[in-house]
């Protein structure tokens, strides 16, 4: 299980990958089909075809970590975008999908607030507080 902080973002390919793709060609995933700058340290989620494996690529101060998965049965949720190559995911989702938690089906209580926005006093941009 990864423990993520709220700082990072994590971010799914639409559409499958080919899984013989090693790091450096999922770099150039990221940054030529995302135009996302992977040196963040932000997750990117790519499935294969079949949808019954995944790779996280994230970078860690001096290096890549390229965490993979293989579903013995069953495969992952399809992750869907209305636009783009690649869809935003919050730290909840991707444990469910990990878990194959079906998130159609699951919904957050009525009055839960999953995002806060609060503005400065003195009218400066909004500052973001996610739940940790």
């Amino acid at each position: 299980m990864l423990t993520l902080s709220a700082r990072v973002r994590i971010f799914a390919a639409v559409e499958h990958v080919d899984f013989r793709f090693g790091v450096d060609a999922l770099l150039a995933l990221v940054r030529d089909g995302f135009r996302d700058d992977a040196f963040t340290g932000d997750l990117f989620v790519f499935f294969n075809r079949r949808r019954d494996r995944v790779k996280v690529l994230q970078w860690d101060r001096n290096g890549f970590w390229l965490h993979a998965k293989r579903l013995e049965r069953g495969v992952f949720e399809r992750v869907e975008a209305a636009t783009g190559r690649r869809v935003e995911l919050d730290r909840a989702r991707l444990s469910m999908l990990l878990e194959g938690i079906d998130v159609k089906s699951s919904k957050f209580r009525r009055r839960f607030a999953r995002e806060i926005r609060i503005e400065a006093r003195d009218g400066n941009a909004a500052r973001r507080l996610a739940p940790e």
